[in-house]
């Protein structure tokens, strides 16, 4: 079976499940969402040897724990830390991952570099002057976990200036779109309700873990035939 056939099976789950969350059929989509990113894991999985597959393997484990845990919010605030850290441990192994596939320069201009930089500071700072307020004891946790996923998106940032094309596109956008779903999340939580939250934020975080997850297989085969 080929990696290829897996992630497209992904593709169409994640359009039918998209769907049910529209539909407003919230049962049915509790049980379906578990079963969505072990389509990315076999996908990985099944595909051929390479230097960081493990690691990978090991983040997209971690997203899918916290998938789990997740679905069990609303019997407690524990679930949400908890699931909270699976998802930091995940992002810490993308933020092994990208370094593990980094070259040593930057072909680009500095001055890109450090533009990029001070956006994914300007981010940080302002999501979390939004959100400072309503943290209360979260605060250190969520403070930790914005720091972490800014750190996962300056190791994409470098790599968009390193990797090969289109790799380094798919994990760079891969890379913005996480982080724009997690933001979705801590605002939605813990600043205003946004309409159709379970959907924009699943949207974002599925198509994030696509992207991530085909650029890395691009990066490491330039022959994978799939986008």
């Amino acid at each position: 079976m080929k990696s290829s056939f897996v992630l497209r099976s992904f593709a169409v789950f994640c359009i039918i499940y998209l769907g049910i969350i529209l539909l407003r059929m919230e049962n049915t989509a509790w049980f379906l969402k578990p079963i969505l990113l072990p389509f990315l894991i076999f996908a990985v999985y099944i595909h051929e040897k390479f230097t960081s597959k493990r690691i990978l393997l090991i983040a997209l484990t971690f997203s899918w724990i916290g998938d789990i845990i997740l679905l069990f919010t609303d019997k407690g605030e524990l679930y949400f830390i908890c699931g909270l850290i699976a998802f930091l441990i995940s992002h810490i192994f993308y933020i092994v991952l990208f370094n593990k596939q980094l070259k040593m320069y930057i072909k680009k201009s500095k001055t890109i570099y450090w533009i990029g930089i001070t956006l994914i500071i300007f981010y940080l700072v302002t999501m979390m002057l939004i959100l400072l307020p309503n943290l209360g004891p979260l605060f250190i946790p969520v403070f930790v976990y914005a720091m972490t996923i800014s750190i996962m998106l300056v190791f994409a940032f470098k790599g968009f200036l390193n990797w090969d094309k289109p790799a380094n596109s798919y994990i760079f956008i891969g890379a913005i779109i996480f982080v724009a779903s997690d933001s979705l999340l801590a605002f939605d939580k813990f600043y205003a309700q946004i309409q159709y939250s379970s959907f924009l934020i699943m949207i974002t975080y599925l198509t994030a873990q696509y992207l991530i997850v085909i650029g890395v297989l691009k990066l490491n085969k330039k022959r994978l035939q799939f986008l």
